[in-house]
């Protein structure tokens, strides 16, 4: 199977590259250090299958997944994290992810993980699958695209602007994100949302 790995830490990639590499069933047909080269890399060698890290630059490895399931790409995707957030995983099955397994996962599991995803099965992490159960993100969609941004710096205005809403519109958003999440106000309810992995 062709697979590539897109991991920001340069070491990281290598290695896990390298011991890919050494299974006879495995070939890594190329690497990508941020979400947009792996979008470019998955366009110019169709692998079966791409390992992502979550946190990139440019786009994480669950927007190149959400880009991947608009475009009906058949490129199989498999999360691996240090993040045990259940708003990740439950972003990621969202997305169409068949894997999603913690870093500190032996080399082994992650190899029978990708024979499983290449198959047509999933692979979980068991840890993972017990926090998809323990919080729902009570977020909608459109309350999460709000909060994303104004964690990003913006103001109701400029949120307004950028998602063609009225101002008053954007704060309804925010005061329902900040009731949904018993905050306090908006800086605690975008701390609360981003320690469960919802934005």
């Amino acid at each position: 199977m062709k697979v590539i790995v897109a991991e920001d830490q340069g070491m990281l990639r290598g290695a896990l590259s390298a011991l890919l590499d050494l299974e006879d069933d495995i070939e890594v047909v190329a690497q990508a250090e941020d979400g947009r080269q792996a979008l470019e890399q998955i366009e110019r060698f169709q692998p079966d299958i791409c390992v992502m890290d979550i946190e990139m630059p440019h786009l994480s490895g669950l927007d190149v997944a959400e880009k991947l399931k608009e475009q009906g790409h058949a490129c199989k995707v498999v999360i691996l994290t240090t993040f045990s957030r259940s708003g990740y995983f439950q972003r990621a099955m969202k997305a169409g992810v068949r894997g999603f397994l913690l870093k500190d996962s032996p080399i082994d599991e992650l190899g029978a993980a990708l024979r499983t995803v290449s198959k047509g099965g999933r692979a979980v992490s068991p840890e993972l699958a017990m926090s998809f159960f323990e919080s729902e993100n009570p977020l909608s969609e459109r309350e999460r695209e709000v909060l994303r941004l104004a964690s990003e710096g913006l103001s109701a205005n400029d949120i307004a602007g950028k998602l063609y809403l009225s101002a008053g519109t954007v704060r309804n958003y925010l005061s329902e994100a900040i009731q949904k999440l018993e905050a306090k106000n908006r800086i605690d309810a975008i701390g609360i949302a981003e320690k469960n992995g919802w934005l």
